[in-house]
């Protein structure tokens, strides 16, 4: 690549000035954005090259997701990548009534954070792949859960991988009357980890909804400015949350992607990002 000379700043503030314009005033192009999808089942190997015409990344899960007694997903990394998938990566969680006390929470934190590397080593993933904690449960973090994340997030650095959180990104009440969003909490907390943040707000606004728009909002639009991931859709649609969406969602509450057969039920999370591999988990 040939290196462009460098050009001075007050180079750059003569030339704002003889065009009668500020330097703020200068167009800007706005980065690329993709679109991609995450859902608990693996979509089927059929399905694959359609889903790919739409979703730039999937999500992949390196444990069992919430609620599922198997991971389907094991063993499908490179299936994903041959079909010009980008990945998700994705650990699930323990929830606040697995987390007995503060030094308990931290031993199950290191002990988790080695269970998903050596789920993402045995899947094929490069080192400096970023896995997000999938932490289900909203709202400010009691000791026990701070204790939990940041020991598995140390966990996971410390094996040569990146630490990320997927958590949400809505402004819950407190008893006592003050607003928190589960994400703010834990960045504030995190003494400085270099943590990577994929946020749930599937609230219309910022939301649009089940769509699939060309390009896809920004992460930032999600209403947290740090967010790198945006998840925007949820299915099935959650009434008290997305009651104020479009009516764009299909009848059974889900939101399904273009091209697939309805009766397949293979409904999808949706997700943006500025990266066509988040997780930055493809391998040459």
């Amino acid at each position: 690549m040939q290196r462009l000379p460098r050009i001075r700043l007050t180079t750059v503030l003569i030339i704002a000035l003889s065009l009668n314009m500020t330097p703020q005033s200068a167009p800007s192009t706005p980065a690329s954005t993709y679109l991609g999808f995450d859902r608990n089942d693996y979509p089927g190997g059929a399905n694959l090259r359609l889903l790919r015409q739409t979703f730039s990344y999937a999500g992949f899960w390196l444990n069992r997701p919430p609620g599922e007694k198997t991971n389907t997903w094991a063993g499908k990394r490179q299936a994903l990548q041959s079909a010009g998938f980008g990945f998700l990566v994705l650990f699930n969680g323990r929830l606040f009534s697995q987390l007995k006390t503060v030094s308990s929470a931290g031993r199950l934190g290191k002990s988790d954070a080695e269970a998903a590397v050596a789920s993402a080593r045995r899947e094929g993933f490069p080192g400096g792949t970023i896995f997000f904690l999938d932490q289900e449960e909203g709202g400010r973090m009691l000791p026990e859960q701070r204790a939990y994340i940041y020991a598995w997030v140390d966990g996971v650095a410390a094996a040569g991988f990146r630490a990320g959180i997927y958590c949400s990104g809505i402004a819950t009440k407190e008893d006592g009357g003050a607003s928190v969003v589960t994400a703010e909490d834990i960045r504030q907390n995190s003494g400085g980890r270099k943590i990577v943040y994929w946020v749930a707000n599937d609230a219309c606004p910022p939301s649009p909804g089940c769509a699939f728009p060309k390009p896809p909002p920004s992460p930032g639009e999600s209403r947290i400015d740090f967010a790198e991931v945006w998840q925007f859709a949820q299915s099935p649609k959650r009434p008290d949350v997305a009651a104020g969406c479009p009516a764009n969602y299909d009848r059974d509450g889900s939101c399904y992607p273009p091209g697939i057969d309805l009766a397949q039920h293979l409904y999808v999370d949706l997700n943006t990002a500025a990266s066509a591999d988040p997780s930055q988990g493809r391998t040459q």
